[in-house]
């Protein structure tokens, strides 16, 4: 193929505080806690407990999804979340907050575990005392705990996102892995979009299109599959919403696919580079094909990005096969010719010179 583009740590059972330290970030990433799936604007809430951003009195509980916020570099705002305990007992939480990131494959949205330390908008916020050891919350109860968030002098211009995260302070299970036993937390994170003003400057690119392929041992009597991969990196400042459409031409510009732009439903943070992928269960067996990926996004008319490459369907089975035969019938050919010439110098020869 020829690329072408236009633009957990573990412990020995026994050995406590590394099992801990582990089974928070495994309990983030097991039961889905501290991975929040990109997708509509609902509140974080696994059906136990929730975290939300504190409602205006009167107002309902879910009245904002995320946290929402702007300011200069140099200011300081202050808000408030809400813990939300729907279980029949009392539950103990350890409160933090943190940055976002797109999980590498897929590209969901996801909060960082407690163990790794803030580098951005998670590092901005402080939350109130009452945050610093345990938090408790009631049976049916909620508790509202104030932060505030002091943006750094040098903040670049741009989406800072992040999320504050309510993690259990419950182990709900062991995991067994050979000699390693990890326990098992569960978190809900509310996300928090922070804008600073100034130069916005969104950024997409395709990159490092790829295609792989499967086909059966007879061509043409069973379908033939291929998987396009590809990479998307968001280059600008700002949060971007890619939208993504797939096609591909074989020899005489002939369309051998055609999916038109379609919304991946995920949020693309700055910074970020995430690996997809596209099935294409109705692949050329036998062709040589282009295939182009287009990105753009519909917030950005004029952000679009292209990367295509090249790749030749050959159905090597079947030409495995004619190699063979061939073979088998060049070597039957020169045996014959060997055997008619071996026979040809062993006939008598008469002399028939003298003879009148």
């Amino acid at each position: 193929m020829r690329p072408r583009s236009s633009t957990p740590s573990r412990s020995r059972t026994g050995t406590g505080t590394r099992a801990f330290l582990y089974g928070l970030l495994l309990g983030l990433l097991l039961l889905g806690a501290g991975l929040l799936p990109a997708g509509p604007a609902t509140a974080a809430d696994n059906g136990t407990w929730g975290v939300f951003p504190t409602p205006a009195a009167g107002a309902a509980m879910t009245d904002r999804a995320y946290f929402f916020h702007q300011g200069e570099a140099g200011s300081t705002l202050s808000d408030s979340v809400t813990i939300l305990n729907s279980s029949d007992g009392e539950l103990a939480f350890q409160v933090f907050a943190t940055d976002a990131v797109n999980t590498p494959a897929g590209g969901a949205f996801a909060l960082l575990p407690v163990e790794t330390k803030p580098r951005d908008v998670g590092a901005w916020i402080t939350l109130a005392p009452q945050a610093a050891s345990t938090v408790t919350v009631p049976a049916k109860g909620r508790k509202d705990i104030p932060f505030t968030v002091k943006v750094p002098a040098d903040a670049t211009p741009g989406d800072h996102v992040g999320g504050i995260v309510a993690l259990g302070t419950a182990v709900e299970g062991v995991q067994q892995d050979g000699k390693v036993q990890v326990g098992v937390r569960r978190s809900v994170g509310a996300r928090l979009y922070f804008r600073v003003p100034g130069p916005v400057t969104p950024g997409l690119s395709v990159e490092d299109v790829r295609v792989s392929r499967s086909a059966p041992l007879l061509p043409w009597v069973k379908g033939a599959r291929a998987t396009v991969r590809y990479a998307l990196v968001n280059r600008g400042n700002v949060v971007v919403e890619p939208k993504v459409a797939i096609s591909a031409e074989g020899l005489f510009g002939r369309r051998v696919l055609d999916r038109p732009a379609r919304e991946l439903k995920l949020a693309l943070l700055p910074g970020q580079r995430i690996e997809l992928t596209e099935p294409w269960p109705d692949a050329p067996q036998s062709d040589w094909v282009t295939v182009r990926i287009t990105a753009g996004a519909a917030a950005h008319p004029d952000l679009v990005s292209r990367s295509a490459t090249d790749f030749v369907a050959v159905p090597w089975p079947a030409v495995g096969l004619l190699l063979v035969l061939a073979g088998a019938g060049i070597t039957v050919l020169v045996l014959r010719r060997r055997r008619r010439a071996e026979s040809e110098q062993d006939e008598p020869v008469l002399d028939l010179a003298g003879t009148r």
